[in-house]
């Protein structure tokens, strides 16, 4: 398949698959790419969404593509992981620290008063969030 409909099937585009070719993580022969590339594709784009570099793709994608499992491949990916793991805990924290943000604002805005901006300072706990109220005027 060329190019372009390997960019309409995977919604990548163009010039995304030129630099993943540049990066040589996707092969082409004269700019045709086989079948299989298809979902060599959605794993690379994959991988970058979760934050790995073109180097670390590179450095595992040959074995990912080849089914060959080394200890040293497990290692990476395990790291790969928890670093992915991390990430999950601190959006999660974060979303649950705007959720308490958004509730006590719910809260105040019912009651007709209003949480001053140092009320969404970290460190603060939800009863505290807005000890600071004042009456909307």
């Amino acid at each position: 398949m060329r190019i372009g409909e390997l960019a309409r099937r995977t919604g990548v585009s163009v010039r995304s698959l030129r630099y993943y070719e540049e990066q040589h993580l996707l092969p082409a022969v004269r700019r045709q790419y086989p079948e299989s590339a298809v979902g060599r594709v959605e794993l690379i784009q994959q991988l970058y969404a979760a934050g790995l570099s073109s180097k670390t793709i590179l450095g595992i994608m040959p074995s990912m593509v080849m089914g060959e499992v080394t200890p040293m491949l497990l290692d990476r990916l395990t790291d790969e992981r928890d670093r992915i793991d991390q990430q999950i805990a601190g959006l999660t924290s974060t979303r649950d620290r705007l959720d308490a943000i958004i509730s006590a604002s719910h809260d105040l805005m019912s009651r007709g008063e209003r949480c001053t901006t140092h009320c969404l300072l970290p460190g603060e706990h939800l009863n505290d969030l807005c000890s600071s109220v004042e009456t909307a005027k």
